[in-house]
């Protein structure tokens, strides 16, 4: 039995050496988004030219992972984010396991989830924790090359601020270089 167990074993990891397609890729990705508010000046009717949604924040990240199968990525990311509605900066940390759903030609439709560390650059609040799920689009540019749009949920886990965190909804573009 124990023979039989350490075959299997062998030639599980063996097996994928010798393939043909190869999953197990690196890649480097960066991306910016923008959390949106509602424009508190904004009226039904719309005479006075104001948008009904303004920008409130600037959140940019780089990152790098690997694609352990072609529809699994995994990858650890390091930002910025600047919410100027609220003046609070924030440096975040984390890592996002991402779930292609459906694929069809090197488009790919996901779902990403994230977690890690939140770390303040100023001692006007504490550093906390990050929380983020989203989906979006993804679609190859070159065989090297994928572009991706996502809608994404954020949860900064902030002590001292209201209720002790900062949700927002973010839009944003992001590359992926393999």
């Amino acid at each position: 039995m124990k023979n039989t167990l350490l075959f299997i074993a062998l030639f599980g990891l063996y097996q994928p050496l010798f393939s043909q397609e190869k999953y197990s890729i690196p890649f480097f990705t960066t991306s910016i988004a923008t959390t949106l508010t509602v424009n508190e000046n904004y009226t039904l009717n719309n005479d006075d030219g104001e948008p009904f949604l303004l920008p409130n924040s600037l959140i940019a990240r780089i990152g790098f992972g690997y694609q352990l199968h072609r529809r699994v990525l995994v990858s650890l990311h390091a930002g910025f984010d600047h919410h100027w509605g609220y003046n609070i900066n924030a440096i975040p940390t984390f890592g996002t396991f991402r779930f292609n759903i459906t694929e069809n030609d090197g488009d790919a439709l996901f779902i990403e989830t994230s977690y890690g560390k939140l770390w303040r650059p100023s001692s006007r609040f504490s550093d906390g924790n990050y929380y983020g799920f989203g989906i979006g689009i993804a679609s190859k540019i070159s065989s090297r090359i994928e572009s991706s749009v996502r809608f994404k949920y954020h949860r900064k886990s902030i002590l001292g601020f209201e209720n002790n965190r900062l949700d927002s909804f973010s839009l944003g573009i992001g590359f992926s270089f393999f």
